[in-house]
């Protein structure tokens, strides 16, 4: 989050910005040097969109880390099952018919994001064992692939709004102060969810049976964190658009890093998601200043070759 603060297109010494942040804070008083309209840049753009920016990418970690513990799949992931797919149809379809009703973009994002984890869920159960834990991402696969189909057959009623769909659907984590307070309560009721199910996603990793046997209600467990991750996905998707890969390359080097019990990999998952999509928004707007890369493409950079290693060794642990 320093780094995100301190760094950036425009022409400002990181000094001045710790000069100036100084300034800000009660009862000190240091002249920075910046003027007003450097400022205001720093206060109005950079500070809210590096909070933007950690929130949503600790959101999507934390969010597919609770989707792993609940399918006992390494592979599953907010983009992977349906979810923010789901959450994309509704906003575009918010975007496209209720133009002015921008305060229920979370709420259709929540609801897409459920809708697609359940049909992507049911799915995969309808095929039983006999695909492993590949079954579970195909089916995700397939309903990602048909509900962006349906994406783009709406997105096609109203040309005039392609432009603003196609910028929310390439990740933006910018807006100023009214997108991170919007966001926030999402995101706190969320979290709070997830992180209170550490232990209890811990149990089930050993299989529903022994869970009962210890007073565990896999089915009530399972729905609270649907649940939880579900909303954080909405939220993320409904502020910054799609942003993928962080959910599944998070969690997976948390687990590797700090082992696999649910009471690490959650907090830390949210933590480490944080800043990796501030040090991705960084990159997206210094490596081809004054331009800039939308953020998803620089995940997508990160995350796709990532991603097929993970599946390379899930498939070699399968065999």
């Amino acid at each position: 989050m320093i780094a995100g603060t301190l760094g950036g297109a425009a022409d400002i010494s990181p000094w001045q910005i710790v000069k100036q942040v100084a300034d800000w804070l009660p009862f000190v008083h240091v002249d920075s040097g910046l003027a007003p309209v450097e400022q205001g840049l720093l206060l109005e753009i950079r500070i809210p969109r590096v909070l933007i920016g950690a929130t949503v990418g600790g959101l999507l970690a934390i969010a597919g880390a609770g989707y792993q513990g609940v399918f006992r799949n390494s592979l599953a992931d907010p983009y992977l099952l349906g979810a923010a797919s789901g959450a994309g149809l509704a906003v575009t379809m918010v975007i496209v018919f209720l133009p002015g009703l921008a305060a229920s973009v979370p709420v259709a994002a929540f609801i897409g994001a459920v809708g697609g984890v359940m049909l992507a869920y049911t799915l995969g159960n309808t095929a039983g064992r006999a695909g492993g834990t590949a079954t579970l991402v195909l089916a995700g696969v397939a309903v990602t692939s048909f509900l962006t189909a349906i994406q783009t057959f709406v997105q096609q009623l109203k040309v005039e709004e392609l432009r603003q769909i196609y910028a929310w659907i390439l990740g933006d984590i910018g807006g100023g102060w009214d997108k991170f307070w919007l966001m926030i309560p999402y995101a706190a009721v969320s979290s709070l969810v997830l992180l209170a199910h550490g232990r209890m996603l811990d149990v089930l990793s050993v299989g529903d049976d022994e869970a009962a046997s210890l007073g565990v209600k896999a089915a009530r467990v399972r729905l609270l964190v649907l649940f939880g991750a579900s909303l954080a996905t909405a939220a993320a998707v409904a502020v910054s658009g799609l942003i993928a890969f962080v959910g599944i390359v998070v969690p997976h080097v948390v687990r590797r890093l700090a082992g696999g019990s649910y009471r690490i990999v959650l907090p830390l998952s949210l933590i480490c998601g944080g800043a990796f999509l501030v040090l991705a928004d960084l990159l997206s707007r210094t490596l081809i200043a004054p331009a800039e890369l939308p953020i998803g493409v620089v995940t997508a950079f990160i995350g796709a070759p990532f991603f097929v290693g993970v599946l390379r060794v899930t498939r070699r642990a399968e065999m």
